[in-house]
């Protein structure tokens, strides 16, 4: 059986590698991008998008906006270390899978992939 491919789009480097390790450890291949245009200047074979909501240029909801625009149903995680309220209900009203803020416990990510790949 394949193993599951998370796509991690963060512009923090330490939190990009940290997430790698717990998911590998936990059984998932990573593709890790610093920004948004990384992330869609690939042909990502991700099965979930781990997607931080700030980044320096383009944001997460924009890319997430792109992605569906184009037709794309990738299961999406939305993080960030900023939370507030719009941001919450933008990234619900976006059919985001799970909406995390940092620092967040590994398991709550680890089932919220489960619920996005499954």
């Amino acid at each position: 059986m394949r193993r599951k491919i998370v796509a991690v789009v963060d512009d923090d480097a330490s939190m990009r590698i940290g997430l790698e390790r717990l998911l590998q450890a936990r059984g998932f291949e990573t593709e890790l991008f610093p920004s948004a245009e990384a992330f869609l200047a690939v042909a990502s074979a991700a099965d979930c998008l781990l997607l931080d909501i700030h980044l320096g240029g383009m944001g997460g909801f924009e890319l997430h906006r792109r992605l569906s625009g184009a037709g794309s149903r990738l299961p999406v995680i939305f993080m960030t270390a900023f939370d507030d309220d719009a941001a919450r209900e933008e990234a619900v009203s976006l059919g985001c899978v799970a909406y995390l803020r940092k620092p967040f416990a590994g398991q709550l990510l680890i089932d919220a992939i489960a619920d996005a790949t499954n």
